[in-house]
């Protein structure tokens, strides 16, 4: 990952409050905005090397794919974000719909996706959650990007299916 100006990069998350459609969204699309770019500056601001862009507050989660509203909002938002960053910054849509981080962020020119289960399964509270690395692969391959992917290896919130370590 060339675009870190160190091989042990700090990234800090910006956590999007509830978006259009989740429970506890407040209806203000402008606050949305603000928080965002209040989050990102103070995290810039603190020294990090990139940022994480994250619907963390569209809990609870869909498991894999979320709605295409979903991908429309954080778009936009990670359009935003780009105009005032000068650090790289990343997609995760959660649970695991990596196919639209990937989307979002070769349309916005992020740097970077995270995904949290990219192979095997993982027993999460949103159930059995399959990693989909040959689709995503391939996605990227079709969109002509360079957008790095960040796969978490002992996912938090998880358990795995069965021990392989024999």
């Amino acid at each position: 990952m060339d675009f870190f100006s160190t091989e042990t990069p700090i990234i800090g998350m910006v956590h999007l409050p509830p978006l259009p459609g989740s429970p506890g969204f407040d209806g203000d699309r402008d606050a949305l905005r603000t928080r965002l770019l209040e989050d990102a500056a103070a995290l810039e601001a603190g020294g990090v090397d990139g940022i994480m862009l994250e619907n963390f507050g569209d809990a609870p989660f869909y498991p894999d794919r979320v709605p295409r509203h979903v991908v429309a909002d954080v778009a936009a938002l990670a359009s935003t974000l780009r105009g005032h960053v000068t650090v790289p910054f990343g997609v995760n849509i959660l649970r695991n719909d990596v196919q639209s981080a990937l989307g979002i962020a070769a349309a916005t020119d992020g740097a970077f996706v995270r995904v949290n289960v990219h192979t095997g399964a993982r027993l999460t509270d949103q159930g059995v959650i399959e990693g989909m690395a040959h689709e995503t692969v391939r996605l990227r391959d079709q969109l002509d990007t360079d957008v790095a992917i960040l796969a978490d290896i002992d996912v938090k919130h998880s358990a795995p299916l069965a021990d392989r370590s024999h």
